[in-house]
């Protein structure tokens, strides 16, 4: 491959990458669901996943698929990551989706299609985190956004076809929005993001806890999406509180969760390159920006973020808890990934990445969306 072992074992990105830390931030969870609800709004996107696989029924294993293949990207060696991407875009390559209007058939795997998940992924991630309090500074967003045109390649986009700053991906949204909609397909999703089918047992926890991360993660959106769906939800101003507390609460419970589900993705890592790797905000680069400014608030607009205003001094936590654990990565990019009938569902137990998604609820059926 011209790449030598130590390159190999360190990935796509490395330990010392803005992804890396990022990543493993459990705000990363909400991020992936505002995602979701942002893929949603391209109706040929969306028409692609609802006519290939049944959300439904494929719910978990969806999310699963999703998370791990952003958590094999992200930590895994770039042989692993390769043949992570090489997967997805062999099942991509296979599927069709049909305009029920004019009757045209079209790949799942157009660049246009697949540009679009991957802005609405990562502009989530960004804006979410941002929100929520994780110090990323303009200067370090746009460093990460130029890293991820690295995991744009692996779905079979060329990089420099994909933002990689924060102004490239603000005119991106802006160009866009007039090909989005509030489909039939995308109000399906809504519903289904609110309440996902779970066990009889755990239908009170849906309405209780989940029912709270959809709320958040919808109020992140920007206006303009929310707007699109015709949904009021919780005001945008809301969702700066609620992500950082939620964070802060995540954070707190964090150690006991990774020892109960330690992500298999940073583990291997760790083993591979060793225990100072473990990803945390204070290995961000300092290069690339001041961190803990609060400059991640003073901007809402960039990258799709929601309409929020300045909260009081708008100051990050100067430590942002050290999750240590991938998030459910990216929920978007599976949202858009489908499976063929018949193919195996993923192991839920070797491929969740994340301290809130390390496990599907027990007894639900394991099968996510699109990378």
């Amino acid at each position: 491959m011209g790449v030598s072992r130590q390159g190999d074992e360190v990935g796509l990105f490395g330990p010392d990458s803005v992804t890396w830390q990022l990543h493993a931030d459990p705000v990363m969870w909400v991020a992936g669901v505002r995602a979701l609800y942002l893929q949603a709004l391209h109706p040929s996107a969306v028409r692609g996943v609802v006519q290939n696989s049944d959300i439904r029924k494929d719910s978990w294993g969806r999310l699963i698929r999703t998370a791990d293949f952003v958590g094999t990207t992200t930590y895994g060696t770039r042989a692993e990551a390769e043949q992570a991407g090489a997967r997805v875009r062999r099942i991509h390559a296979m599927l069709r989706a049909t305009d029920p209007e004019t009757g045209e058939t079209y790949r799942i795997d157009e660049p246009e299609l697949l540009c679009w998940v991957h802005c609405a992924e990562v502009g989530s991630y960004l804006s979410v985190a941002r929100q929520a309090g994780f110090p990323m500074t303009d200067d370090l967003a746009d460093r990460y956004l130029d890293e991820q045109r690295r995991s744009a390649e692996m779905v079979g986009l060329p990089g420099a076809s994909v933002p990689g700053s924060l102004a490239e991906l603000d005119r991106y949204f802006t160009d866009i929005q007039p090909s989005l909609a509030n489909s039939a397909e995308a109000q399906d999703v809504y519903e289904f993001l609110r309440r996902p089918p779970v066990p009889i047992l755990l239908v009170l926890g849906r309405e209780v806890l989940w029912r709270q991360v959809a709320e958040l993660a919808y109020a992140a959106l920007p206006r303009w999406a929310k707007e699109l769906y015709g949904h009021r939800g919780l005001p945008g101003y809301v969702a700066g509180p609620g992500l950082k507390a939620l964070r802060a609460a995540a954070g707190a419970a964090t150690p006991v969760i990774r020892a109960l589900y330690p992500s298999p993705h940073i583990k291997s890592a760790m083993d591979r390159l060793g225990p100072d790797v473990k990803p945390s905000p204070a290995r961000l680069p300092i290069g690339a920006g001041a961190l803990g400014t609060g400059t991640s608030e003073t901007k809402p607009l960039r990258t799709g973020a929601a309409e929020t205003k300045p909260l009081g001094t708008g100051a990050a936590e100067t430590k942002p808890p050290d999750v240590g654990t991938a998030g459910a990565g990216s929920l978007g990019v599976a949202a858009f990934e489908v499976r063929p009938a018949g193919a195996a569902p993923a192991d839920p137990a070797a491929s969740m990445a994340g301290p809130l998604a390390a496990r599907p609820p027990r007894g639900a059926e394991v099968s996510p969306p699109n990378k």
